[in-house]
């Protein structure tokens, strides 16, 4: 604000009024000096006393007048300035209060006792609610159920703090709710936080669609391992068992002396091709429904699984396992099978070598798998953009316990797969059928 550069009109008045006094004073006291002059110097020394008294009251008057209407002036100048300032807040106030009401969002409007003073019409869709009814209630009485580290939140952005969160969880009687939110002050001219705004945005429908697009995963796996199981089992006890007649029935016509040379030397060909088969399928069997997990645990399993693999595609496998936790969860069990299942097929077929390490291993905090080769080895920046079905299926697999995938490889320089699940991740896991 400017200070006046004139003078107010009581001051001059007051000034010319003190030098009237004092002018009228003097003349008075010059008349009477002449005549006291005549008749008594005596007394003329006296009363220039008293002149001198008259015009020393009138100077004090008149600095007494002026300093009052210099604090007069000063106080009609701060009281305009305090009307302009708060003229100027109530304003600050009222458009942050238009703001609040027309944002296209969930926004309250709170003072220092955390009283409504606006809020949108978005606030008051999301929470049912009606804006006539909020406005100088309290926050709190209005949601009795708040927990109390929000209330934490509130004093702490009342002292100055904002503060936010991408996704927290509300429990309330009639269910979960999940908010995205910020607090932050509002301040007055003075940089004093007058209240708080919170800014919502419900985020329940969105949990709840990634929570059901998370399970597709876990559904497709638990229907892949039903139907491994199933099929499994029809190889064993069915297929398996007829191939096995067939080929009792073989033998008893090779070994019968009416069947001529050549004829009886092709039926032990085939025979044999029957046989080829029936271990083919059996190991086939064994892959898509291992019961040595359930019966000879995870170790015992893997160790047998590497050995029939080595035999049938004509590898060494060394495996090692030590330190392993006891039981291990058979949906850990199952997921570990899984992956050492894939990963050797990948590396019998792509790695170019005949030798292959398995390490399966625990701490006190995870069990960890690897498997590694010293083949051709590949492009691990190419293979992000080129994943196939199986990387994908061990990496969905391992997510569902909680686990991770990783993969070191360069060309010709081998490639090792990790996976790793940890210990407290067994009452998350899937149930997996079989």
């Amino acid at each position: 604000m400017k200070t006046d550069s004139k003078r107010s009109p009581h001051f001059w008045s007051g000034t010319l009024k003190s030098l009237a006094v004092g002018l009228c004073v003097f003349c008075l006291g010059s008349v009477l000096a002449g005549w006291l002059t005549v008749h008594n110097v005596h007394g003329y020394l006296a009363f220039l006393d008293d002149v001198v008294a008259g015009l020393f009251a009138g100077l004090l008057v008149l600095l007494y007048e002026r300093g009052r209407q210099r604090a007069f002036d000063k106080l009609r100048g701060s009281e305009r300035i305090l009307e302009e300032r708060t003229t100027l807040l109530q304003t600050r106030e009222e458009l942050l209060r238009i703001f609040v009401k027309h944002v296209p969002a969930a926004v309250a409007m709170l003072d220092r006792d955390m009283r409504y003073l606006q809020v949108s019409d978005r606030w008051c869709v999301e929470f049912s609610l009606d804006s006539s009814q909020l406005l100088g209630r309290s926050h709190y009485e209005i949601f009795p159920d708040l927990p109390d580290r929000w209330k934490q939140f509130h004093r702490r952005a009342l002292e100055g703090e904002t503060l936010r969160a991408e996704e927290d969880r509300w429990d309330r009687e009639g269910g979960t709710t999940w908010l995205r939110w910020e607090i932050r002050p509002w301040q007055n001219l003075d940089g004093v936080p007058g209240g708080i705004l919170i800014f919502s945005e419900d985020t329940t429908r969105r949990k709840q669609i990634e929570e059901s697009l998370s399970e597709i995963p876990r559904k497709l796996i638990e229907a892949q391992e039903q139907e491994r199981t199933r099929i499994g089992r029809d190889l064993h006890d069915d297929i398996g068992q007829r191939l096995a007649l067939l080929a009792v029935e073989l033998q008893q016509l090779h070994e019968n002396s009416l069947i001529l040379p050549d004829v009886r030397s092709r039926m032990g060909e085939l025979q044999k091709q029957i046989s080829g088969i029936a271990a083919d399928i059996q190991s086939l069997s064994h892959e898509l429904h291992s019961a040595k997990l359930q019966y000879l645990g995870i170790a015992g399993a893997m160790r047998g699984f590497c050995r029939e693999f080595g035999e049938q595609q004509n590898v060494e496998i060394d495996f090692q396992t030590h330190d392993l936790p006891s039981p291990v969860s058979p949906d850990i069990a199952l997921c570990f099978f899984r992956v050492l299942q894939e990963a050797l097929h990948n590396s019998a077929k792509y790695s170019g070598v005949r030798h292959f390490e398995v390490r399966l291993w625990g701490t006190s905090d995870e069990i960890c798998l690897t498997i590694g080769d010293s083949g051709v080895g590949f492009d691990r920046e190419g293979a992000k953009t080129s994943r196939g079905l199986g990387l994908i299926s061990m990496e969905e697999r391992l997510k569902l316990v909680k686990g991770t995938l990783s993969i070191e490889s360069q060309p010709k320089r081998g490639t090792t797969i990790h996976a790793r699940v940890p210990l407290n991740s067994e009452s998350d896991c899937m149930s997996a059928a079989g």
